[in-house]
C-alpha cells in the first residue's frame, strides 16, 4: 500500500527512505521531532476503512504526516477491529524504529482506544497495550493517543 503526505501527493520512495529524509531535512534546520503512530477505521456499509499515519511534530514548531489507508470488506468485532488497528501501527512502527533509534528520535505508538471502561472499545485496551509494551515501543490510549484519535481520524471521516 501507498504512503501519501496530507495533501494527497504520494512519496514515490519507500516509507523508510522518506522518513530518513524527513529527518534529515529537520535535524539540518535545527528542529527536533517526535514522531507518533498511530491508526483509526470507520465502519461504512461493511467496508472497513482504515488509515494509519506516522505524525512529525517538531517542538514548538508545527508538524507534518504521512498517511496510509487501507480497506476491508470482512466483519469484525469491535476488539479485533481495534487489534488490527493496533498492530498496522505496529508494522509501520518497527518498519521505522531502526532508523529513529539511528537519528535519537523520540517515538510513541498511540492506540485509537478508550480507557475508560464505559466505552466500546475498552475491550481490546489490555491486550493492545501488552502487545505495543511486549514490542518495546512507548504506549499512549485515549485521551492522549492524538496520532490515532484526532489525526488518523481525520482521514477516514
Amino acid at each position: 500500500m501507498d504512503w501519501q503526505k496530507y495533501n494527497g501527493e504520494y512519496l514515490r520512495i519507500p516509507i523508510q527512505d522518506a522518513v530518513e529524509t524527513a529527518i534529515l531535512r529537520e535535524k539540518q534546520i535545527g528542529n527536533k521531532l517526535k514522531v507518533y503512530i498511530g491508526t483509526d477505521s470507520q465502519v461504512k456499509r461493511r467496508i472497513i476503512e482504515m488509515a494509519t499515519v506516522i505524525v512529525f511534530l517538531r517542538q514548538h514548531k508545527g508538524g507534518f504526516m504521512f498517511i496510509q489507508k487501507d480497506k476491508i470488506t470482512r466483519r469484525m468485532t469491535i476488539k479485533e477491529r481495534m487489534l488490527v488497528e493496533v498492530q498496522k501501527s505496529i508494522e509501520t512502527a518497527y518498519q521505522l524504529c531502526h532508523l529513529l533509534e539511528k537519528y535519537d528520535v523520540d517515538l510513541e505508538v498511540h492506540a485509537d482506544i478508550n480507557t475508560n471502561p464505559n466505552f466500546e472499545s475498552n475491550v481490546a485496551l489490555k491486550e493492545a497495550m501488552g502487545y505495543i509494551l511486549g514490542m518495546g515501543f512507548v504506549f499512549k490510549a485515549k485521551p492522549e493517543s492524538f496520532a490515532s484519535t484526532n489525526c488518523a481520524n481525520r482521514i477516514v471521516q
